[in-house]
């Protein structure tokens, strides 16, 4: 298809008539597209574009203020690194944050971007919010929902999916607009301090992945030869202290990235089922996560009673769920936080930990908190009489002499 035929599709596609929007600005191709649409197609009086840090780096951040600039539209800088790290990334952490197999991120961070976005556009006094999601993908769940939560009289544009444009047909629009596009990675790259989402929906199935994709991972037949060891320690389940030096969250993530990275840790390629059930190849990254949550998970094996995590490895999966699915600010996980954080006034501890060529091997543990009791349990120690649990076990058994009873009967 021509650009001309993609031209006359977003001319014959029905908008609505708004005078000024809030658009989520990254200065990726997609909101810097979005741009020249709303001057264009929507003819909109002003464009409130808003850019949101959120740990992605000042170098991304610096590259869409100067695109920005080349299409003469003001930006509106706002940072949200703080409420990132200390409300979602904590929440997270304490819930073993994975979907089926993803540390939960990206899912997390449209959320907040998106409330910011509607909460400005209300207080800016916009008729619309504009964000550029695909209609093939998850984010346009997300930020819908939190849009109408914060913004319910708004009206959402998401022009990538309304006007039913490809990437190439994003590209073709781009230097026929002679709108600034410097993304190499067909897809797109979304960075936070927790994971990077490398080009997702785009990788093919056995496509290959080159070296020189990965922003803190060297490839463990590449990492150094030799282990190397950090210590880190926990204080009601959140990571405080690291190699011996206490240290903000985000500080902390940021360093063990760079450290667990060069040791080929954190690469993740898995199939995802998406919001819509349809299945895509997603590459990800994220050093700090994998060696956070494998800890977190194994101290609260230490702290915690078997009932607690048993019924927490459940409400984990269902929190999980429903951040994925675009429900942070949902009533149901809401409460789901509230029990996980009523677990973890024990979840506390120190860890040594050897890191080598892709592997995490605990090396030593220790908790003033744990329930780990060796001088009981222990078969080397007589931590009590044995004997006591003859009758125990006859009780237990009870039911199975029954079943066999029954059994007997039926033959």
């Amino acid at each position: 298809m021509s650009i001309e035929d993609v031209i006359t599709r977003i001319e014959n596609t029905p908008v609505p008539k708004l005078s000024k929007v809030a658009l989520a600005y990254s200065g990726g191709l997609d909101s810097s597209l979005s741009i020249e649409l709303l001057r264009r197609k929507y003819q909109v009086d002003e464009i409130v574009a808003i850019n949101l840090d959120i740990g992605q780096g000042e170098e991304e951040i610096e590259e869409g203020l100067r695109k920005a600039e080349i299409l003469k539209c003001d930006i509106i800088r706002m940072d949200a690194k703080e409420e990132f790290t200390n409300e979602w990334l904590t929440k997270a952490i304490r819930a073993n944050s994975n979907y089926n197999g993803y540390p939960v991120s990206t899912s997390m961070t449209r959320q907040l971007i998106a409330r910011i976005i509607a909460e400005e556009g209300v207080k800016r006094g916009c008729d619309g919010l504009m964000e550029g999601s695909s209609g093939k993908g998850n984010d346009q769940y997300r930020m819908h929902n939190v849009f109408k939560m914060f913004a319910p009289e708004l009206e959402v544009l998401v022009p990538v999916r309304d006007f039913d444009l490809t990437r190439t047909e994003e590209e073709e629009l781009c230097r026929a607009w002679d709108v600034p596009v410097t993304e190499t990675i067909a897809g797109g790259d979304d960075k936070t301090m927790w994971c990077r989402s490398i080009a997702s929906g785009a990788i093919d199935l056995n496509q290959e992945l080159p070296d020189d994709l990965w922003m803190w991972l060297v490839p463990p037949e590449k990492a150094q030869d030799k282990p190397e060891f950090i210590t880190i320690r926990f204080a009601e389940g959140i990571p405080v202290e690291l190699n011996g030096k206490e240290l903000p969250l985000d500080e902390l993530i940021s360093d063990l990235n760079v450290i667990a990275g060069r040791n080929g840790i954190g690469l993740i390629d898995m199939f995802e089922d998406g919001i819509m059930s349809l299945k895509s190849r997603e590459i990800y990254e994220a050093p700090a996560a994998h060696v956070i949550l494998k800890l977190h998970a194994d101290l609260e094996q230490q702290c915690l009673t078997k009932e607690e995590i048993q019924y927490k490895k459940d409400v984990d999966a269902h929190w999980a769920y429903m951040v994925y699915h675009g429900e942070w600010y949902h009533p149901l996980k809401n409460a789901l936080d509230a029990f996980i954080a009523a677990t973890q006034d024990v979840v506390s501890g120190s860890y040594r930990v050897k890191l080598y060529k892709g592997n995490i091997t605990i090396a030593e543990r220790q908790s003033e908190t744990s329930l780990f009791t060796p001088e009981i349990r222990s078969i080397k120690a007589r931590g009590f009489d044995q004997r006591w649990c003859t009758n125990a076990a006859k009780v237990r058994g009870l039911p199975f002499e029954i079943l066999a009873k029954r059994r007997q009967m039926m033959e």
